[in-house]
């Protein structure tokens, strides 16, 4: 483990692995897309969670952490509804009408979010740097979503904008609940856990709505759960974890920035998605807004 920590350390392997991260999880918004070509949306979701789920509780058995006591429990299962069960739930449905890319952009605003309710709940002050990011990010996504409405999207493209936006609040809200009830316990055991409690939110929402639907197994599909349930849940939020401690302000910001940009990027390579230039503009915004809004100071 000394090793490991000493590696985490290094500034050239935090960039490397910040970088990989990133792309990952920016990639994986691609492959959350074509997959509903061969489930449903809550089967893929509950079938990529139990998937991350068990190696990340094989994560925390391995490293000796133990069972979080036993009055976290219930504090542990609302983040895991929040941060699970409603995220990914409402992505997954409106993933059938929204773009990947733009998709990835609108989740992606929750450090907005995270700002707001932290000035609300936690009495945390808002600088005039951080409000300007808050009113830059909200003006993005007014922007990107005004403008499908004014060029007369159907319903569902609108709806579907609102169920992202909305899961970005329900995470911005999960942070905050995490730093007031589970602050004092090991990182990899909340998220262990609480992925764990969502994941069960999300199979009983799938057996509900798609329990008859019938699942195509091939290679794409399988890959796709592998993928996202073990790399992207996984994996990369074991290493952000061992590497969030090392980094600073500036740098732990970098994955909300870069994930999206990789989104959107990937959607026009890969699934042909058509970046609009209301989309060009909200995101500079939203972007802009995000890292602002997550510095300490100013």
């Amino acid at each position: 483990m000394q090793s490991i920590d000493k590696i985490m350390k290094q500034k050239s392997m935090q960039w490397i692995l910040i970088l990989l991260i990133t792309l990952i999880w920016g990639y994986s918004w691609i492959l959350m897309k074509d997959a509903l070509r061969y489930m449903g949306p809550q089967t893929f979701s509950a079938l990529r969670f139990v998937t991350g789920a068990v190696v990340m509780m094989c994560i925390v058995w391995l490293s000796r952490i133990g069972r979080p006591p036993r009055s976290a429990i219930p504090h542990l299962v609302v983040v895991g509804i929040l941060q699970t069960s409603v995220v990914f739930t409402l992505v997954m449905y409106a993933l059938n009408f929204i773009d990947a890319g733009k998709s990835s952009l609108l989740l992606y605003s929750m450090p907005l979010w995270s700002g707001l309710f932290a000035a609300i709940f936690l009495k945390e002050p808002i600088s005039p740097v951080r409000s300007g990011g808050i009113v830059f990010g909200i003006t993005g996504l007014l922007i990107v979503m005004g403008a499908d409405a004014l060029s007369h999207q159907t319903a569902d493209v609108i709806i579907g904008e609102l169920l992202i936006v909305l899961s970005a609040v329900s995470w911005g809200a999960s942070n905050i609940y995490y730093r007031l009830k589970l602050g004092h316990l090991s990182k990899f055991q909340v998220n262990a856990y609480q992925m764990l409690f969502g994941t069960i939110g999300i199979a009983l929402v799938a057996w509900v709505a798609e329990g008859g639907e019938p699942i195509v197994w091939s290679v794409e599909s399988i890959y796709y759960v592998a993928f996202t349930g073990v790399l992207a849940s996984a994996l990369c939020f074991t290493v952000w974890f061992m590497l969030i401690g090392n980094l600073d302000m500036v740098s732990a910001t970098m994955p909300s920035l870069l994930v999206p940009v990789f989104g959107l990027y990937f959607g026009w390579l890969l699934l042909g998605e058509v970046v609009t230039i209301s989309v060009m503009i909200g995101s500079v915004l939203i972007l802009n807004g995000v890292f602002l809004s997550s510095l300490r100071k100013g």
